[in-house]
């Protein structure tokens, strides 16, 4: 076996974190944020060593550096804050500090009641050295003279308490000798996103549906009618299913018939027709000139419009009959639609990803994605991206970022868990999750707890939508506006990301059939209007929850999150905090649409301990009601009207 290139290199590195896959895949944070290293570094026998933690946005030469702390078992920590958006990365390096162990060393000697005038005469060799090292002039000098100082023959306690001092200490930290450090075997990625990456409230809408007549396609200029009240709500994000022209072979009609009637518009996912695909818009909702209104006037009330990318193409395409090599084949030459059997998808033709021209395909594709980027979008919903390669998106994701770093790809991605968790370590920025169908307060503690204490929370960023399209689960189905009000309370408090589809806000819960959860005259097959002035509607409500989200640190941020213990299994209790805020939000929600509950909230946590006759107020940010509480255990009760309490602690005796 061959000599290592350097065997005097004694500091040994491992167990770096966080590194995804042993550092193959980026961990995620938006700028401000901190980035934490833990690393297991020692060496033999029982010298001391110097760790530091190195980083820089990528790309760039010289290495910014802190110091590492002990931590425990040759366990080290040390974090650093990135400031800006793109690729930064990091890594761990270390070597064995003579001049410390010498430090530490020297005291125990002199207690000993040794001679030390050859360890003085070591540590001013140690000094010298540093002195060569020193960036300037006047630090050579300070260093040559206390060198000299410790050669000398003056007395030895004042020698002794030079080399133990303050300053000398100081400087010499800043001029280690790393000839023989050790740095950890590779180096580690990081994606910096814009903050909209980490927080938002999204709304879902159908741009088709927003006009006065129910029996056309409103236009983007009706469209823009509804986006005061979109904004009225406190909304972030603006999501518009796809835009692009409908096919009309095979074109789905009401409630996903195989036949469609005269008038029916189609499924917008059903992409591509003599009038253009995936690049143009139909020609109900205008012209791409009226989309880029669209999205100017959507900006001006604080909405950034969000498109659906949806890589399948209906049989009137364009590149059906430009690509046929894009798509896959029968025998006897038709092309494939789509299957999921049982389900069939006879006005989409997916992909062929095995084509051999499949280079083609993903820089057309990619340029695709890069042409609505130039109309101004920069913020992407992928329909199925586990339907496709993973390798394509890693690809696609990463030449786009290339191009624009502030660029945001929400995978709808309800798969298989390491699938899902898959996507998000190879680009995509956040993810639909399994929130939807977590409603009780087990399932939900048990989620939460994996999304933000397991690695996950490094590179996954959660986007709880309460329903979608396609979704409308059985607790909205049954618990009427209650149930609505309870997921929306949950959805925006648990998560920095969440979103409903339109019709959340008036409690629209019909479903298709029994035991479905399709809806009722589902918006993806035909027009819809909604009466947006009924009564029975939420919107205040999620108008106070967002503005809460706006002006509370807390919620915007998936850090932080504890539960707290209750006596009653309908009352879910959990808390936040935000860096540099020293009191919590504490979040009490019954998860019971039906009747009140009523228990007792333990607020305190194992590393906050309150102590039983302490005394505190709590504000409910709902109602604005204050109350005195005394002690760790405190009684509430929540009723189906206002399911939840969002109280702020704070930690003053109470007068």
């Amino acid at each position: 076996m061959p000599l290592p290139d350097e065997g005097r290199r004694r500091v040994v590195i491992e167990a770096v974190t966080p590194a995804i896959d042993a550092g193959l895949y980026a961990v995620k944070r938006t700028p401000g944020e901190a980035v934490t290293v833990e690393a297991d570094v020692f060496t033999d026998g029982h010298d001391k060593i110097a760790v530091r933690l190195l980083h820089r946005p990528a790309g760039r030469d010289a290495w910014q550096e802190v110091p590492m702390r002990l931590v425990d078992n040759d366990r080290w920590r040390g974090s650093f804050i990135v400031d800006q958006v793109g690729r930064w990365e990091y890594t761990v390096e270390a070597w064995v500090d003579h001049f410390a162990t010498w430090q530490h060393q020297l005291p125990r000697r002199m207690q000993a009641g040794d001679d030390i005038t050859s360890e003085l005469l070591e540590a001013a060799a140690m000094v010298r050295r540093a002195a060569s090292r020193a960036p300037d002039e006047p630090s050579r000098v300070w260093l040559r003279d206390c060198a000299a100082a410790l050669e000398s023959a003056g007395p030895t306690a004042e020698r002794a308490a030079l080399a133990l001092s303050d300053e000398l200490t100081a400087r010499m930290a800043a001029l280690p000798d790393r000839a023989l450090a050790t740095r950890a075997p590779r180096v580690f990625p990081v994606i910096v996103d814009r903050e909209r990456a980490r927080w938002g409230a999204w709304y879902e809408m159908f741009p088709r549906s927003a006009g006065p007549d129910p029996e056309r396609s409103a236009t983007f200029q009706e469209a823009a009618e509804r986006l005061p009240a979109i904004a009225a709500m406190g909304f972030d994000v603006l999501y518009l299913p796809p835009i692009h022209p409908i096919g009309r072979t095979n074109r789905k009609g009401k409630g996903n018939a195989l036949v469609s009637e005269p008038g029916d518009p189609g499924s917008p996912w059903a992409i591509g027709s003599h009038e253009g695909g995936h690049d143009a818009v139909e020609p109900g909702l205008g012209t791409i000139e009226d989309f880029r209104w669209f999205r100017e006037q959507a900006e001006r009330h604080g909405l950034e419009v969000a498109l659906d990318i949806a890589w399948q193409c209906s049989p009137d395409h364009p590149y059906v009959k430009a690509h046929p090599e894009w798509f896959r084949h029968r025998p006897d030459g038709t092309i494939k639609y789509a299957e999921n059997p049982p389900k069939k998808y006879q006005d989409i033709y997916p992909f062929d990803f095995e084509t051999e021209a499949w280079r083609a395909l993903w820089e057309e594709l990619r340029d695709v994605v890069w042409f609505w980027v130039e109309q101004g979008v920069r913020i992407f919903r992928v329909d199925n991206p586990h339907t496709k390669p993973m390798a394509f998106w890693q690809w696609l994701i990463a030449d786009l970022k290339a191009r624009d770093p502030g660029l945001i790809f929400l995978a709808e991605a309800f798969t298989r868990p390491k699938v899902m968790r898959y996507l998000a370590k190879i680009g995509f920025t956040q993810s639909y999750t399994y929130f939807t169908w977590r409603n009780t307060k087990a399932e939900i503690e048990e989620y939460l707890v994996e999304l933000t204490t397991s690695e996950m929370k490094e590179y996954f960023r959660p986007n709880f939508f309460a329903n979608t399209p396609d979704i409308l689960h059985k607790f909205l189905q049954e618990g009427g506006l209650p149930a609505f009000r309870i997921r929306l309370l949950l959805a925006a408090t648990l998560a920095a990301n969440y979103g409903i589809y339109s019709g959340f806000e008036i409690g629209e819960n019909r479903p298709a059939a029994e035991g479905s959860e399709e809806y009722l005259h589902s918006e993806k097959y035909q027009f819809r209007q909604w009466d947006w002035d009924r009564k029975e509607s939420i919107r205040d409500l999620i108008a106070q929850v967002n503005r809460l989200r706006r002006a509370h640190p807390a919620l915007q941020t998936n850090e932080g999150l504890r539960f707290h213990l209750t006596t009653n299994d309908h009352l879910i209790a959990y808390s936040k905090a935000a860096d540099g805020d020293p009191s919590r939000l504490l979040m009490v929600v019954s998860v019971d649409p039906r009747m009140p509950r009523e228990g007792h909230v333990c607020v305190s946590l194992p590393d906050d301990p309150v102590g039983e006759d302490e005394r505190y107020l709590v504000r409910d940010l709902l109602t604005d009601r204050t109350y005195a509480w005394l002690g760790a255990w405190n009684y509430v009760r929540l009723d189906p009207d206002l399911p939840a309490h969002i109280f702020r602690l704070e930690r003053v005796r109470a007068a």
